[in-house]
């Protein structure tokens, strides 16, 4: 396979940032992008206009951020004006623009690695120019682009799927239960202490040994993530966990709670809950992720949702056989986005064998092809 520099394959147009008094956002001129920040998934969002563009991207250019960071890339789909944090890439006759794209895609972090500065870093138009690009023959370009959007599409519709699942258990729960603020069913409430039994007091110490294999052994859950500290406690079983600070616990930066199985260790700045037969977990869990924990967090710089206040968050109390019945769903549900979740990291694994395989020009074109329909 020839290789061909980027400069002889594509017209590469430098971005310039016009005056700053030509920015707006009353959709004054042409669409203005000065950067990652304005990128999407594949396409960039318009945020500001420039009544006085300077350079001008066309739809079709690949757009290719060249400072902080150097290296991530978008597909221009309007015409527009690009500031100095861009370049725009228009590629010739010879070669295919979103064969391109995914080299470029591919092969970010080798770009990011030409970058150079102190401050923060930058790559010359020289450097994208002289970058090395293996081109096959035109046809097989096209293919090659066509399995990389096929598998990237197939990943993304994986990843709504997910996320779907997520939103059906969010309806659910406020179908089967209603707003837990404004408790629009009517349940009788009864204080977060007597939902749930605190183990606080069944924290069994780490071992420094176990200690110093943890990382690759068992979870470890506190509200900053793994410390050095000697604090820190081992659980085997079913538990609800909620950080001390109201906010995160570590592999679930969006929750203020869930459920945690099996062995696992936390440090001293997590509650650790289990079921008492009054409120299912699964349903607390929900409960605690649908409210607001800032009127039971005390402090500024380092706040913190003691015990005491916790106890204090009102719970509404639906029938315990309600709330069984919505734990069930969530188990269900959840087994299903497992599935989900392994088939999302094979299609991840899948495309990125096909994208080394295809840029070194040992993919089975016509085989892979078949299999990606």
């Amino acid at each position: 396979m020839k290789f061909e520099r980027l400069g002889d394959i594509a017209e590469l147009i430098a971005g310039q940032s016009p005056p700053s008094s030509t920015y707006n956002q009353e959709r004054n001129g042409v669409p203005f992008f000065q950067g990652k920040a304005d990128y999407g998934k594949k396409f960039p969002t318009v945020r500001f206009w420039c009544s006085e563009p300077t350079k001008i991207s066309l739809p079709d250019d690949i757009l290719i951020s060249m400072r902080a960071p150097v290296g991530p890339v978008n597909i221009n789909n309007v015409e527009s004006c690009i500031g100095r944090g861009l370049s725009a890439i228009r590629v010739k006759g010879n070669a295919n623009r979103d064969y391109i794209f995914y080299w470029l895609k591919l092969n970010e972090k080798q770009i990011a690695d030409k970058g150079t500065g102190s401050v923060f870093k930058a790559i010359t138009q020289k450097t994208l120019s002289e970058l090395k690009i293996p081109l096959p023959s035109f046809s097989d370009q096209i293919q090659i682009a066509n399995i990389l959007s096929k598998a990237e599409t197939l990943i993304e519709q994986r990843k709504q799927s997910i996320a779907l699942l997520d939103e059906l258990l969010k309806s659910s729960f406020l179908e089967m239960f209603g707003d837990p603020v404004r408790n629009e069913k009517g349940w009788n409430k009864i204080k977060f202490k007597e939902a749930a039994k605190n183990e606080n007091s069944k924290r069994i110490p780490v071992k420094q040994g176990d200690r110093d294999n943890r990382a690759g052994i068992y979870p470890y859950y506190g509200a900053t993530g793994i410390i050095d500290t000697i604090d820190d406690f081992k659980f085997d079983g079913e538990y609800l966990l909620i950080a001390e600070d109201g906010k995160n616990l570590l592999f679930r930066k969006k929750n203020n709670a869930f459920m945690a199985r099996g062995k696992f260790w936390v440090n001293n700045h997590a509650h650790v809950l289990s079921d008492n037969r009054i409120c299912n977990l699964r349903y607390l869990e929900f409960f605690l992720n649908s409210i607001d924990f800032k009127p039971f967090i005390t402090g500024i710089d380092q706040v913190k949702l003691n015990k005491e206040n916790l106890d204090k968050i009102p719970v509404p109390k639906p029938p315990i056989e309600l709330q069984t019945q919505f734990a069930h769903l969530v188990e269900k549900t959840e087994a299903l986005k497992e599935q989900y979740k392994n088939s999302l990291q094979e299609l991840e694994n899948l495309y990125g064998s096909l994208s080394q395989r295809a840029f070194k020009g040992v993919l089975e074109l016509k085989t892979t092809v078949t299999a990606c329909v």
